[in-house]
């Protein structure tokens, strides 16, 4: 990882002074650079050492954080990784630009893998990432959303890019075909499990440890999977309380809300989705060789449901 800061904080170099402000200030809030550290253990557990594993790490991270800053302009977050928002500090047109000129710097930085697979897994992320973003833009203040139209968001909006990395470390490992799915299957898998345990923070979580307000998706009208299981599970005026709530993005009756989410035993059910996730993710890596590197994906898979922030 400390390869990867290197080729960030290079990469991050401008000439236009708020350009470079802007990344520093939403990459160097920390966060947990998953999506790297996913496509350095890949490439580790099949073999790879060489120099481009930390080139395309930072490009993931790259694209990711682009998604970030637009993100939180969409959604009006003013709190990320517990402290402001770039959009709230620097204002939402800085915040837009910024993130379009992370998309067009990693797309630089992909070019030097001088690799079409490379460019090819890049290219359909970032297409796919922006299609979920437009569908769950859509969907938003819609209490009728099933499980499968919810699932569909996040396997294109967060676990695509889970999936993109580590098919990455499978390119540059230059595996065969079905390794390569292999990867992308746990990476799928894993990127799924993590946005499922997300979700569920935000009806059972700390603000001071995950970093953002406790109700932000109801009160962006989004209608996630705690939700969707609450209301289906619910008596029909506890239904009627949730889908009133996610129609007006109102958190007038959080309290109520979460005690409903907890009681229909709708955050166990939530968990138990993930954990099928994680298993999926799991059952992936069967036949890859037992190393180091290979044993802390399938701890990070099984770790995953312990998540709190």
């Amino acid at each position: 990882m400390a390869g990867v800061d290197r080729v960030i904080e290079r990469r991050l170099d401008s000439g236009v002074p708020l350009v470079a402000q802007v990344s520093k200030y939403i990459i160097s809030a920390g966060g947990k650079r998953l999506r790297p550290a996913l496509l350095l253990l890949m490439a580790g557990a099949l073999g790879y050492r060489g120099e481009q594993r930390f080139n395309l790490a930072a490009v993931v991270e790259f694209i990711h954080t682009a998604t970030l800053l637009h993100d939180d302009v969409v959604d009006e977050s003013t709190l990320r990784r517990g402290r402001p928002t770039a959009n709230e500090s620097f204002g939402n047109p800085a915040s837009v630009l910024v993130g379009d000129f992370l998309y067009s710097r990693a797309f630089q930085m992909m070019l030097d893998a001088d690799d079409v697979r490379v460019m090819q897994i890049l290219a359909e992320a970032t297409n796919v990432i922006a299609e979920g973003e437009v569908l769950q833009l859509m969907n938003m203040h819609d209490a009728t959303l099933d499980e499968e139209a919810y699932l569909r968001v996040i396997r294109s909006k967060t676990a695509k890019l889970f999936e993109a990395s580590t098919r990455l470390a499978a390119v540059l490992a230059g595996v065969g075909p079905e390794v390569e799915q292999a990867c992308g299957a746990y990476g799928q898998a894993l990127g799924t499990a993590f946005q499922v345990i997300d979700d569920v923070l935000d009806y059972a979580g700390d603000a001071s440890e995950t970093g953002k307000n406790v109700g932000d998706d109801l009160r962006e009208g989004k209608t996630t999977l705690p939700l969707i299981l609450a209301m289906q599970r619910g008596t029909p005026e506890q239904s009627a309380l949730i889908r009133a709530a996610i129609e007006a993005g109102d958190t007038a009756q959080l309290p109520q809300i979460v005690a409903i989410v907890r009681e229909t035993g709708a955050l166990d059910a939530t968990r138990a989705a993930a954990a099928a996730e994680a298993q999926r993710a799991i059952d992936a890596l069967r036949g890859f060789s037992a190393n180091p590197h290979s044993a802390a994906l399938l701890q990070l898979a099984a770790q995953l449901l312990e998540r709190r922030a």
